[in-house]
């Protein structure tokens, strides 16, 4: 196993070890179909990590990696793991002003970005920064050396990332206990969070699904397409690594290279969202034919009779769950399960440390079996805390180590556990975590809209925002087009309201705690809207 003393080094020796004593499988194949050994690998990793090391990168500097699935991005991981460098972890869909608050929030001292792709112009979107809230950000570096020079910005020259083996080679400074990944959990535009994991957790982390998944057994291949930027495409990545079983490389989502992708090398491992699963179901379920499990998160709304459907028929498919204070696959629904069980969020642990609780929020007591509360846990793989929020974390984590994850669910007799929904209005948008005030904050900076709420539907099959809206002056309320405008320039697509209801005021209760907004009525209000419109 891989991952031997908690550290990335030592994961990639164990493969090169293992390459060395005869197992020809690589560590990562390409889209384009190239083999990456793991001595091939090791010398991409050693001259990034002097490349880095040139550039006066050194531990505990944070270094944001804004890139889709390449090689290079496991490349980068691997060398920041290796000189002690914080990876913060940035989603490629996030525009200017998500971009903003995790330079701001993770202090970032270098931006590593491709200089555009068929969907971003991602130069463009930095160069819409206010450098002058980002005093730590000093480098700016893209990966595509072959494209045409890019203009400095904020006076800083844009440097182009090289794989230089003939650098000295940097100082090795990554423990087990160095802090290696940013993630963002929900709130990139009012006090965003980072999650810290530190490399012993991530590497046990890995250790264990390697095991409980068996990505360890022979033949096992995994296809890697939710993006590295979040757990869900991470943790499985380095669970493969763990495990031996090559990872082969998607760069963005699409359905019908995925297929390819799946059927020419016997995909035996992936893991995606429900509605992902549905359209490879619909455009050839072939496609799944050496799968051993398909680990999938509930998303979309009304998926659940497709996947009973698939899974009747042989699918693997299995519920998930997971949080990124806490790693993706987490758990699993054990395939044994009838298909009701099986279908539903949480499962099992990958690993044998983890322990979990449920509280009743009403009494403050803990829950028996069969009885649903918020879900807490504790493992040696957890997070360490938010940073710089010491707040935040102290909040989140209580005396005993437990992590309360505001998720809500129920303890089966059986010792396994149900995820059922967060314990709030978050939103799935695209497949991520989405909490409705990013947006709501977005469009009340329009100067004709007083406040904003925010629900989601279903709509062609997919959760979409819709936003209601109050305006600052009942006489001239805000056009949908001009707050959609707005939206686009600052959020990620997928967080553009589909439609924007201006209203005279929200529909509100009475409670123990105050007036509250019934986000049921509005959206009831949202679906109507859309139905006949």
């Amino acid at each position: 196993m891989a991952f031997t003393d908690l550290t990335f080094d030592s994961a990639l020796r164990d493969r090169i070890a293992a390459e060395k004593a005869g197992d020809i499988r690589p560590i990562f194949v390409t889209e384009d179909g190239t083999a990456i050994t793991p001595s091939a690998f090791e010398e991409m990793v050693s001259a990034s990590a002097a490349w880095l090391a040139s550039r006066g990168i050194v531990a505990g500097d944070r270094v944001a990696i804004w890139l889709p699935n390449k090689i290079e991005w496991m490349a980068l991981l691997f060398a920041c793991a290796r000189i002690g460098t914080i990876v913060g972890a940035v989603n490629t869909r996030y525009r200017t002003a998500e971009l903003q608050h995790i330079l701001k929030s993770s202090g970032a001292k270098m931006l590593i970005f491709e200089g555009w792709n068929s969907y971003t112009d991602f130069h463009a979107l930095i160069s819409e920064l206010d450098f002058t809230a980002l005093p730590e950000l000093e480098m700016l570096v893209r990966i595509d050396k072959d494209s045409d020079p890019l203009p400095p910005l904020n006076n800083i020259e844009i440097d182009t990332f090289a794989m230089d083996k003939a650098l000295p080679p940097p100082n090795i400074a990554g423990t087990p206990d160095s802090p290696i990944l940013l993630f963002t959990t929900s709130g990139t535009t009012n006090a965003p969070k980072l999650v810290v994991h530190i490399q012993r957790g991530v590497g046990l982390h890995a250790n264990n699904c390697a095991t409980a998944l068996g990505f360890d057994k022979e033949g096992a291949r995994f296809l890697a397409v939710m993006p590295f930027c979040g757990v869900f495409g991470l943790s499985p990545t380095l669970a493969a690594i763990a495990g031996g079983a090559p990872v082969y490389l998607n760069t963005q989502f699409n359905i019908d290279l995925l297929i390819r992708t799946a059927k020419a090398n016997a995909i035996t491992h992936l893991f995606g969202s429900d509605e992902m699963y549905q359209q490879i179901w619909q455009t050839d379920k072939e496609a799944l034919a050496h799968a051993r499990i398909c680990g999938f998160a509930s998303f979309t709304p009304g998926m659940e009779e497709k996947l009973r459907h698939m899974a009747a028929s042989g699918v693997p498919v299995a519920g998930l769950y997971g949080a990124s204070e806490l790693h993706a696959i987490l758990s699993t629904q054990p395939l044994s399960l009838p298909i009701e069980q099986r279908l539903q969020g949480g499962g099992e642990f990958a690993g044998a440390s983890t322990e979990i609780r449920v509280r009743n929020t009403e009494t403050g007591e803990l829950c028996a079996a069969n009885e649903v509360g918020v879900l807490e846990f504790r493992a040696p793989t957890n997070f360490i805390g938010y940073f710089r929020n010491e707040a935040a974390t102290s909040k989140a984590i209580d005396k005993e180590g437990y992590f309360h994850s505001n998720d809500v669910g129920y303890l089966r007799v059986d010792g396994t556990f149900v995820y059922m929904a967060r314990n709030g209005d978050f939103l799935r948008l695209s497949g991520f975590l989405t909490d409705p005030k990013e947006i709501e904050e977005v469009i009340e900076k329009n100067d004709s809209v007083e406040k904003c709420q925010v629900v989601g539907i279903e709509f062609d099959g997919k959760t979409r925002p819709v936003a209601f809206v109050i305006a600052a002056d009942a006489g001239h309320p805000p056009t949908e087009e001009d707050v959609i405008s707005i939206a686009k320039a600052s959020l990620a697509h997928y967080k553009v309201p589909l439609n924007v209801i201006v209203i005279d005021a929200f529909p509100t209760t009475e409670s123990a705690n105050g007036l509250k907004i019934q986000k049921t009525k509005l959206r009831d209000q949202a679906i109507s809207y859309c139905r006949d419109n």
